[in-house]
Order: C-alpha cells, then sequence, then structure tokens
C-alpha cells in the first residue's frame, strides 16, 4: 500500500398522481468518490485519505483537476496486489501512512478515512482502523470513516455518507434552546448570501452543516429545526432525527419559487410573519426575475429529458418547467425518498414521465424515440449523444457550479442556454 497524494423511511415513489417506472439494469455513474472534490475545498481543515486502487487516484486527480505544485487535501493509499492478495497487512501499511500524513500535514483537524470498492471487495474495516487510530491521536485529530464505494450507489451519495460520519460528532444542543441547521454543502458565496437573508428574517441561530471548519461543529439536538439545501442527503436527514432534530419540508432552493418556500418554511417554522418575509425577499426576487428573463426566451417551449446521474433531477426539472417554460419529457432519478421529495412532486406536472433507478439501454432508446432538444447526463454520455446529433448537458457541473439561492437562479438558467445556444451555432 503506498499513498498517492494527490428514505427518513418511507415507500418508495410520489403516489397515484404520478405513476413511477421503476428501472433495474445497467447503470453509467460516477461513485462517491467524486464527492470529496466540493467536500475537500468546504471543509478547510479536514483531509479525506482514499484507501483505494490506482483508478480512484486518476479518478480524483481528474476531477480535481489539481495542479501539480498544489498540496490538495486528500490523497489515496493504494491498495496493491499484495494487498489484495491478502499477503501484506493492509492495517500495519495504513497506520504507516496516517503517521507519515499526520507527521508531514499537522493543520488536519480531522481526517476521513474513505472507504472504496477495492477497500470494500478485501473487507478491509475501516470502521474499526478509525477507531484504533482515534485512540492512538487522541487529543491531536478526530478519525471519522465513511464508504464512497460506487457498486451499488451514485455519486453524490458520497457526500451524504460523510455528513452522516459527522452527525454523532455534533455537540448536543441545550435544552430549551433552538436552532436552524442548514444540511448539504454549498459554495461559500451561497452560504453568505443564505446566512444575511436568514439574519434578515429574525432567524437566529442559523449553523450550516458541513461547517468550513470541523473544530466549529454546529449543535444538535430536540430544538433543531433541519432544512435541505441538497436532494441527496437523506441518511443525514435520518440521523439527525434520530437525534431528535425536526426536518422541516420544504422544495429545493433552486429558482424563486424554491427559494423562496425553503426560506418561508423556516419562517413559518420560527413564527415570523409573512410580511416580514416578503419585504426580506422581495429585492432578491426582483433581481432574479430580471436575470432569468434573459434566458427565458431561449429556454421556452424547449423539450428536456433528465438521464438519472445526481438527484437534482426532480427539483431541477420543477425549476425549468415552471420558471423557464421548457416542456419535461422525462424525468429520471437514480432513487425516489418520498418523503424529502413530497413538495417537488407536488410542483410536477401530471404529463412527465417519471423514472427511478436505470436500465440504460432502455433508458437510450426513449431517449432516442423522444429526440428532446436538450438531454442532461452524466459525463460518460454526452460525447456520444452529441455525436448523434442530441444536445447534452452535464449533470455533474450542476453539483461543482453555485445554482442554490436568488442571485444564482439566471445562471441556474444559463447553464441550460448555453448548450442549446452551442447546438443552434453548430446549425449555422
Amino acid at each position: 500500500m503506498t499513498v498517492d497524494a494527490n428514505p427518513v423511511d418511507a415507500p418508495s415513489g410520489p403516489g397515484p398522481r404520478l405513476p413511477v417506472m421503476r428501472e433495474r439494469g445497467q447503470r453509467q455513474v460516477f461513485c462517491g468518490l467524486a464527492g470529496i472534490v466540493w467536500l475537500h475545498r468546504k471543509i478547510q481543515d479536514a483531509f479525506f485519505l482514499v484507501v483505494g486502487s490506482r483508478t480512484c487516484a486518476h479518478l480524483l486527480q481528474s476531477a480535481a483537476g489539481v495542479m501539480i505544485f498544489a498540496e490538495p487535501r486528500f490523497a489515496t493509499a493504494i491498495l496493491h496486489e499484495r494487498d489484495l492478495a491478502g499477503l501484506a497487512d493492509c492495517n500495519q501499511e495504513l497506520d504507516r501512512i496516517v503517521a507519515e500524513l499526520l507527521g508531514r500535514r499537522p493543520d488536519i483537524g480531522t481526517l476521513f478515512l474513505v472507504g472504496s470498492c477495492p477497500s470494500e471487495v478485501i473487507k478491509l474495516d475501516l470502521a474499526k482502523a478509525a477507531e484504533r487510530l482515534s485512540a492512538a491521536y487522541h487529543g491531536r485529530v478526530r478519525i471519522l470513516d465513511y464508504s464512497a464505494s460506487g457498486l451499488e450507489t451514485t455519486f453524490t451519495q458520497g457526500e451524504d455518507a460523510c455528513l452522516r460520519a459527522l452527525v454523532p460528532e455534533l455537540p448536543s444542543l441545550p435544552d430549551g434552546a433552538r436552532s436552524l441547521l442548514v444540511v448539504g454543502t454549498l459554495p461559500d458565496v451561497v452560504e453568505d448570501q443564505f446566512a444575511r437573508l436568514f439574519a434578515e428574517l429574525g432567524i437566529s441561530p442559523v449553523h450550516f452543516l458541513p461547517p468550513r471548519h470541523t473544530s466549529a461543529f454546529p449543535p444538535l439536538g430536540s430544538g433543531t429545526l433541519v432544512l435541505l439545501a441538497q436532494p441527496f442527503v437523506g441518511d443525514t436527514a435520518r440521523a439527525c432525527q434520530a437525534r431528535g432534530a425536526r426536518i422541516l419540508q420544504a422544495p429545493y432552493p433552486f429558482g424563486v419559487e424554491g427559494t423562496l418556500a425553503w426560506l418561508r418554511a423556516a419562517a413559518q417554522a420560527w413564527g415570523i410573519d409573512e410580511e416580514v418575509v416578503t419585504a426580506v425577499t422581495a429585492p432578491a426576487i426582483t433581481r432574479a426575475e430580471r436575470g432569468l428573463a434573459h434566458h427565458r426566451s431561449e429556454l421556452a417551449g424547449k423539450r428536456i429529458s433528465f438521464l438519472p446521474d445526481s438527484q437534482l433531477e426532480i427539483p431541477l426539472a420543477r425549476f425549468l418547467q415552471r420558471e423557464c417554460g421548457m416542456t419535461l419529457v422525462e424525468v429520471g432519478t437514480p432513487f425516489l425518498d418520498r418523503q424529502l421529495m413530497a413538495q417537488e412532486l407536488d410542483l410536477l406536472p401530471d404529463s412527465v414521465r417519471l423514472s427511478e433507478g436505470q436500465d440504460l439501454e432502455r433508458q437510450l432508446d426513449r431517449l432516442r424515440a423522444d429526440q428532446p432538444d436538450l438531454t442532461v447526463c452524466g459525463l460518460g454520455l454526452a460525447n456520444p449523444l452529441e455525436a448523434e446529433g442530441l444536445r447534452t448537458k452535464w449533470s455533474i457541473e450542476l453539483v461543482f457550479s453555485p445554482v442554490h439561492g436568488f442571485d444564482q437562479a439566471a445562471d441556474l438558467a444559463e447553464l441550460f442556454a448555453r448548450p442549446l445556444r452551442r447546438g443552434a451555432l453548430l446549425r449555422v
């Protein structure tokens, strides 16, 4: 082994109004290791040590675009043939690598041991390794583990697994106190915008998970109201509930409608008058509407299909249909959590074809028959579909980009207008 640096439980499906095609077959997705790309930038004192293969290392380095001169806050402890064949003691090797890493990087506040497909195949118990190393480095660094294996998951679930691992570490909220906890990674600029809006609404204290530094973990308890910023953090939501927190039901903060409803859910739980919400949000809504108007003419009437990839598909489809005038042909999502998506599903039109899971060949057959103006899909499918004359949008870009909130609504619409614009130029 060497180091290379560089549902809340609920029945699946929305009910009889929107029938769901459930598909099981060949899948085309990234693994959960991709979540490290945005998590290591967000949690500034954390380090992510992947226990995996050279393929894992190449994936991370390619996805993150790490410069050769940079020393990122992630690395891969590479499993070699001797490790996989059981000829080497993987735990001894892991202890050695962790010792070298912590000796070189004294700034690490939390070390995540991240499981991968290879480490899970050989049954390397990273939970026990984290427990053993935590005892050895007690008082020096917090050591946690989670799985980012892509065997049965999609890539955004890597973040969910990471945040779920943090929940037991959060301090207890004192009895009688209350707080708002926003769950799901947001770019710093978006987090700051939301923090200002919550302050203007009179909602305080407000915490975000993940925090920017693990030395400032948010408190959690029966007085915590949880507002989900991302639709793929279901296990984290359940873990918060298990510690007494209450999940606020709301659409996700994409576009004007979603962001306003999201903020309104927090305001209502806090007992804040609707007049205050209107006054606080009106300037931002005006800016957002003005920005959206520039892209609505390019998007209105265009037909769009989503292949299952990121779990953002349903809220993004709602935004594009209701605020940009696009026609939804098919909305596919890897997993459908009825409770976490209830508010979004109520806003989808009855005409939409909704699918859960993936049978790639069948979905591609439908896509070719539908011939939508735009297809949202994973990187591995985009170029082949473009070669067939279909315009595509990379779904992973929607996870990397600042797209939440009022001030990003026009930027979000522009991400979908751009490939349509490019396609029009290619036809000239």
